[in-house]
C-alpha cells in the first residue's frame, strides 16, 4: 500500500511539473490563463503549422495598432480578426485608410512620434521605409532571427528551399538592415498576357503563334477575312510598351538588369527597345492594331472585345477571359477568349516576396514582430485567407476551400470575402494559402498558368533585383528618371505614328538621351547592385 501511495505522489509531482512548461493531459480543454482560448485549440493539427513561434503571443490583451490600406471599416468587428486575437492574445486593431489617402495619413502619423502605430502597411516605399528605419523609427527585424522562426525559416535558413534565395536583400538597406517585414508568396505565376479569339482562329484554321512572326501573320490574315477590323486593340496607352516589351526583356524604357552583361541598363536606348517600337509601328502602319490604341478608354477598348468580329487580340488580366466571355456570350455563344504565348516569348517573373509591414520601435515591438511571424506561418497564412473551417469555408473534394454563402462559386472575390469575413486584409496578410479563392482559377485561368509553366525553353524572364540606393544615388535618380521617362514616351509616340521615325530619328533620340542623364542613372543602379551584390 505505501508503495502504491509513494507511486500516487510521484505521479503528482511530476504533473506538476510538467504543467509549469506544458500542463498535464486532462488540461488540454482548460482555458489558457489571461485568454479565451484552450491549449487544444491551438493544435497545429486543427489550425495550420506555426513552426517554432509559441501560442498565444500574449496573455495580457496588449492592443496592437495596424495601419492597413483598405476601405473596409468594418474588419474590426470581423470573424476573422477576433479568431486572430483568440489564438494570439493580442487586441489586434486594424487602422483602415483608403489606398487614396494613405501616404498622408502614415506621413502624419511618422511625424506624431508617440501616435504611430505599432505596425506600419503601407503609406511608403521601401527606400522611404528604410529611411524612417535608419532615424530609429522601425526595429531592424535582422536582429531578431532567433524570436521569429518562421521568418527565419523562410527567408534565412531555408530560403533556396522556398525559391527566395538572396531575395531577402530586395527589402534590405543599403547598410544591410530589414524593416520590412515582407509578404511572401502571394502571386500568381501568370497574371497578365496576349488574350486572343480561340473560336475566331479555329474557325479560320488559324494556329496560335509562336514568336513575332507568327503573330504578325496571322493578324494579317485575320485583316483579310476581317477588312473592317482591328485584330489588335489596347486600353493601356504607351504602356503597351512595357506590356509587350517584358516579351523582349525590356522595362519600357526604364532600368531593367541585364542577367547576361551582370549590369544594369536603361531600356529607352537599347536595341531591343527600338525593336518594339518598330513592331508596333509596323502593325500600326498595316491596319493591324486600333489606331487610337494610344489613346483608347477602358470602355471603348471592352466594346471593340466584346464584338463579334472587330477586335482579336488584346493584353491584358486573365481574369478578363471569363469576364468578357460572360458579357460576350449573350449575344455570340461562339466567343471564346483564350490565354496565348507573349510575342516575344516570355513574361516576366513576379517577385515571390514583397514590401510588408514596419514595426514601430518600443515597448510592443516584440509582440507585433511575433504577430508578423505567426501571419507568415501555414495557420497565419490560412486564417487570413481562408478563415475558419466550418464557420467560413469548408474543403471541397479538390481541396480548394468554398466559402460559406457562395457555394458552387469559383474563384471568390477577394474584396468580397473581407468585406463579409475580414479575410484578405491589405496590410494584415502576409501569405496565402494555395487552397484559397486567390487560386481558385477558371478553366481558362489555369490553362493560362499551364501554358508558361510548361513552355519549352522556359516562359520567364529572372527577376530583377530590387535595390537600395544612397542619398547621392537617389540625388541622381531624382534628378534624372522622370524627365528622361517622359522625353522617352513623347518620342515613342512619334516613332511609331510616323512624325518622326526611322534611323535619324532614333539616332537623334539617343544623343538626346545621353543628354538626360543615362549614363549618370545607370552608374548610380550598378553602384547599388555592387552593394547588393555584397551583402
Amino acid at each position: 500500500m505505501k508503495q502504491v501511495t509513494k507511486w500516487v505522489a510521484l505521479t503528482l509531482s511530476l504533473c506538476m511539473l510538467l504543467t509549469a512548461f506544458v500542463g498535464c493531459a486532462g488540461d488540454e480543454n482548460e482555458i489558457i490563463e489571461g485568454t479565451n482560448i484552450t491549449r487544444a485549440e491551438l493544435d497545429p493539427a486543427k489550425i495550420g503549422d506555426y513552426g517554432d513561434l509559441k501560442l498565444p503571443i500574449d496573455n495580457k490583451n496588449t492592443k496592437i495598432e495596424v495601419l492597413c490600406s483598405t476601405s473596409v471599416t468594418t474588419n474590426n468587428e470581423s470573424v476573422v480578426l477576433n479568431e486572430l486575437r483568440r489564438r494570439t492574445g493580442l487586441n489586434v486593431q486594424i487602422i483602415a485608410v483608403p489606398t487614396s489617402t494613405i501616404k498622408e495619413k502614415a506621413s502624419t502619423l511618422v511625424a506624431s512620434g508617440d501616435m504611430m502605430p505599432d505596425i506600419f502597411s503601407g503609406g511608403f516605399s521601401i527606400p522611404e521605409f528604410n529611411d524612417f528605419g535608419k532615424q530609429g523609427a522601425f526595429e531592424p527585424l535582422n536582429k531578431h532571427l532567433k524570436e521569429l522562426p518562421n521568418l527565419n525559416n523562410i527567408f534565412y535558413k531555408n530560403a533556396k528551399d522556398y525559391g527566395v534565395d538572396q531575395k531577402i536583400k530586395n527589402l534590405m538597406s543599403e547598410t544591410g538592415d530589414l524593416y520590412l517585414f515582407p509578404i511572401f508568396d502571394i502571386n500568381r505565376d501568370v497574371n497578365h498576357g496576349m488574350l486572343y479569339r480561340k473560336d475566331i482562329l479555329d474557325k479560320h484554321g488559324l494556329k496560335m503563334w509562336n514568336n513575332k512572326e507568327e503573330y504578325i501573320e496571322v493578324l494579317r490574315q485575320l485583316k483579310k477575312l476581317y477588312p473592317d477590323s482591328y485584330p489588335m486593340v489596347s486600353k493601356t496607352g504607351t504602356a503597351i510598351i512595357r506590356d509587350i516589351g517584358y516579351s523582349w526583356g525590356i522595362n519600357s524604357s526604364g532600368p531593367y538588369y541585364d542577367e547576361s552583361a551582370k549590369k544594369w541598363k536603361m531600356s529607352g536606348v537599347q536595341p531591343e527597345y527600338r525593336e518594339v517600337l518598330d513592331f508596333l509601328k509596323l502593325l500600326y502602319d498595316e491596319g493591324l492594331i486600333d489606331p487610337e490604341f494610344l489613346t483608347s478608354t477602358q470602355s471603348a477598348w471592352t466594346q471593340k472585345m466584346v464584338q463579334k468580329d472587330k477586335a482579336f487580340v488584346t493584353w491584358d488580366w486573365i481574369s478578363r477571359m471569363d469576364m468578357f466571355e460572360v458579357e460576350a456570350r449573350k449575344s455570340y455563344p461562339e466567343y471564346d477568349l483564350e490565354y496565348g504565348y507573349p510575342i516575344g516569348g516570355k513574361v516576366i517573373t513576379l517577385p515571390k516576396i514583397s514590401g510588408g509591414a514596419a514595426i514601430k520601435r518600443g515597448k510592443n515591438s516584440m509582440l507585433a514582430m511575433k504577430l508578423c511571424d505567426y501571419l507568415l506561418s501555414d495557420s497565419g497564412a490560412q486564417l487570413m485567407t481562408m478563415g475558419i473551417e466550418g464557420v467560413t469555408y469548408n474543403l471541397r473534394e479538390d481541396g480548394i476551400a468554398e466559402y460559406i454563402g457562395h457555394e458552387g462559386q469559383k474563384g471568390v472575390s477577394i474584396s468580397d470575402l473581407e468585406a463579409e469575413y475580414g479575410l484578405f486584409i491589405s496590410g494584415l496578410y502576409k501569405r496565402f494559402d494555395r487552397r484559397s479563392s486567390y487560386y481558385d482559377f477558371t478553366d481558362n485561368e489555369k490553362r493560362a498558368q499551364e501554358l508558361m509553366l510548361n513552355k519549352e525553353g522556359g516562359g520567364f524572364w529572372p527577376e530583377d533585383p530590387s535595390l537600395s540606393f544612397t542619398a547621392e544615388e537617389k540625388e541622381v535618380t531624382n534628378k534624372y528618371l522622370a524627365t528622361y521617362g517622359k522625353a522617352a514616351e513623347e518620342f515613342a509616340t512619334k516613332y511609331i505614328l510616323g512624325t518622326a521615325t526611322g534611323d535619324k530619328a532614333w539616332e537623334d533620340w539617343l544623343k538626346k538621351a545621353q543628354t538626360l542623364g543615362v549614363k549618370e542613372m545607370e552608374d548610380a543602379y550598378n553602384s547599388a547592385q555592387a552593394r547588393y551584390d555584397a551583402l
